[in-house]
Parts: structure tokens; sequence; C-alpha cells
């Protein structure tokens, strides 16, 4: 057994043959002398489960630093270590095999007396939920996993702003966000995918902008036409930094949902509103221009159609011809309908 160091990757990691089998794991530490200590652990409980038949005992730490590791290139990652560490006062240190339905329905009902949306809850118990399978039928470091009871979600929102709001929060709002907001617009790219947005993603002369697969929540490559608005802002933004499209006093915007946009919706007299919902708002000025679905999907990177049908009632002129088809029946219907009543009306008089 070894420790050694790997190019993707800070941390220290562990090689060792067990009856013929190597085994590669991440330490999930960066300090040789955790790696060691680690390492040690281990070994221990390898000897103990080889020669003794004593199946090792896994902690909730250990499954989340390996879950991390294996899971370092979904884009999603930043937003789970925020559930994690929200986690971390109910799971820390706890022994994989206690966490049963017990400890998740009390992670459900301390998650939701935080007045938090059952879509939040859920995408907190998402997490248990994938880390303790992962455990079990992938590492086999549990017989079962539990089974996680989500809560119901409702309706997805579709929350978006008339042209004249969305200019009066923009007029609202500092220099710095008013361009992200511009941009998101004219875009319809998620938060993460402006606020890193990068200059070498960027061809101003093609008018093109691309969103790489491991950055893009579908994995998939997204190509971004640039509007004559989106290309004023990005001009306005050359020469602030020589990496990133969009900073803040020469440093990316890690969090553009902050203090002074939620003033500024304020002043805007705009509620109900979250950074999210101007994708909503893209979308929706899409559709209510004509944008046929099938195009949509593609400018923002839909996985499926389902996703975007969600905006087709905001739009009903493709089905106005339909519509005038019926009328005519209708009219022809009414015709028939009045000869019928005078033929009646005479039968009776006779």
């Amino acid at each position: 057994m070894s420790l050694y160091k790997r190019k993707d990757s800070p941390n220290w990691w562990i090689k060792v043959s067990i009856n013929g089998e190597r085994l590669q794991r991440s330490t999930g530490t960066t300090d040789k002398q955790k790696a060691q200590e680690y390492h040690d652990k281990l070994k221990a409980q390898l000897w103990d489960e080889t020669r003794l038949g004593i199946k090792p005992t896994y902690t909730w730490n250990e499954a989340v630093v390996r879950w991390l590791e294996e899971t370092s290139h979904n884009a999603s990652q930043h937003d789970d270590k925020i559930h994690l560490r929200w986690l971390d006062k109910y799971l820390n240190k706890k022994i994989l095999r206690a966490i049963n339905l017990d400890v998740i329905d009390l992670i459900r009902e301390k998650r939701k007396a935080g007045g938090v949306s059952n879509s939040t809850v859920n995408r907190t118990l998402e997490i248990v939920r994938a880390i303790l399978r992962r455990a079990a039928y992938e590492w086999e470091w549990l017989e079962k996993a539990p089974k996680v009871r989500m809560l119901p979600k409702p309706e997805r929102r579709v929350r978006w702003l008339k042209h004249e709001e969305a200019q009066c929060l923009i007029d609202e709002l500092p220099t710095h966000l008013a361009a992200l907001v511009r941009f998101s617009l004219s875009t319809g790219l998620r938060q993460r995918n402006v606020t890193y947005l990068e200059w070498s993603q960027v061809d101003i002369r093609r008018r093109t902008a691309w969103i790489h697969p491991g950055q893009a929540k579908a994995k998939k490559a997204i190509p971004v036409p640039l509007s004559e608005d989106s290309i004023a802002v990005l001009n306005g933004q050359r020469g602030l930094n020589d990496k990133y499209v969009f900073t803040y006093k020469g440093k990316p915007i890690h969090q553009p949902n902050n203090w002074a946009w939620r003033k500024a919706l304020i002043r805007a007299g705009i509620t109900n509103f979250r950074w999210h919902d101007l994708r909503h708002t893209w979308a929706s000025w899409h559709v209510q221009n004509g944008t046929p679905l099938h195009v949509l999907q593609e400018l923002g990177g839909w996985s499926c159609a389902e996703m975007v049908r969600r905006y087709a009632h905001l739009s009903s002129e493709h089905l106005i011809t339909y519509a005038e088809k019926m009328s005519g029946s209708n009219k022809l219907y009414k015709k028939e309908t009045a000869k019928v009543y005078v033929l009646a009306t005479q039968s009776c008089a006779n």
C-alpha cells in the first residue's frame, strides 16, 4: 500500500492490492499526515475484512469525500456542497449503517422547519439518497440503501418580466449587476454560465459564444448566438479582466443574487422574482416573438422538450389558422340551424 499524487487531483491517493485486485482511492485531503492516518486506518480495516471476515465500518464523512471526488465534474457540485454543509450537523461522523429511515425522516422535518420550499427539501434528500445508493450498489459499503421518500412538488413556476419592468430593474442596479442582467436577458444563460464566462469562450467577430459540455447542466455544449445588445454588453466589459468577462473590482462575481440585487428589486417594485427568472423571462420573450419551441430548446440548452413546453401557453399565434377554420365551420352550422328553425316554425304555423 502506498500514497501518491495524481495530476487531476490535489488530494493524496491510496494504491493497494487485495487478493490480486488493485484498489485506488482518494484520501480526500491534501495534508500528507492526515492522508497517512487514513492509509493506516484503511489498512487495518482491510486486514480485518480479508483475514477475519469482518465487514469494515464506514462513516458519512468518508462517503461524502469519495462521492465529491467522483462527481467533481458535475456542474451542480457547488450547490451540492451547500446542501452537504447543512447536512453536516445531523450526519457528521455518523456510521453509514446507522442512517436509516428515522434519521432521514428527521432530516426531512428539520429541513422543512427552515421555511424552505419542497423542492429545496427534495434536493437535500436527493443528495443523501445518491450517496447512500452509491455506497450500497457501487462501493459495497452497505448491504442496501434505505428508500428515501420525497415531498410532493408544486407545478413548475414560470415568473417573467415585461420589457418595461426589466428596464426598470436594470436602471436600479449597480453597473456590474446591470451588465449581468442585460446579458442574461439577451442570451438566456444560467447564472453560473454568465458569472464564470471567460473571454476564451467569446468570438465577437463571429457573433457567437459557447458553453463547454462540462459547464452545461445537460452536459452538452451550448452555442450562444450574440445579439446586438449582448455584443454591446461585452464591449462594455473589455479591459476589466483578462480572463473573466464579468467582474467586480477585478474579481469574478460569484453570487449576483445579493443585497444590491434584492434592494434593486424593491426599488423597481418587482416581487416574487429570483435570478433564475431572468432565464424564464428570456424564454417567454422568445415564445411571444414567435420562436418555435424546438429552436428555443436548442438555444436554451434544455435536454428535453418537456422543459420548453412550460412556455407554450405564452404564444397561440400558430393556432389561429386552426381556430379560423373552426370559426368557418361554426358559421355554416349557424346557417343550417337557422334554416331548420324557419322550416320548423312554418310547419307549426300550418
